[in-house]
């Protein structure tokens, strides 16, 4: 069984910076990309940014130039460092993995952005 779990949301002020961390653990074989999605109240899940094996990366044209998405395959992990964070960034922020041809997501972080 393949797990992803996620850390590092919370409460931010406008300007402010999070960092997302998301670990995957059971019987993985390759992974292929890696990433993150967000869902905002009353909106449909979003990707934000993903990160293929070999490292090419993909970003939503919103978080260009704020967020950095990276990648440890020793260790399984993927991050999202998340700078200059603003109000429309508030979401629920989930980790996704694809392996083996499967698609596996995480339980979801919040993040809000208030002053």
């Amino acid at each position: 069984q393949v797990q992803l779990v996620e850390s590092g949301g919370g409460l931010v002020q406008p300007g402010g910076s999070l960092r997302l961390s998301c670990a995957a653990s059971g019987s993985i074989s390759s992974i292929n990309d890696m990433g993150w999605y967000r869902q905002a109240s009353g909106k449909q899940r979003a990707l934000v940014a993903r990160i293929a094996s070999p490292g090419g990366t993909t970003y939503v044209d919103s978080v260009k130039g704020r967020f950095t998405i990276s990648r440890d395959n020793a260790k399984n992990t993927v991050a999202l460092q998340m700078n200059s964070l603003k109000a429309d960034d508030t979401a629920v922020y989930y980790c996704f993995m694809v392996s083996g041809g499967t698609l596996y997501w995480g339980q979801g972080t919040q993040v809000t952005v208030s002053s």
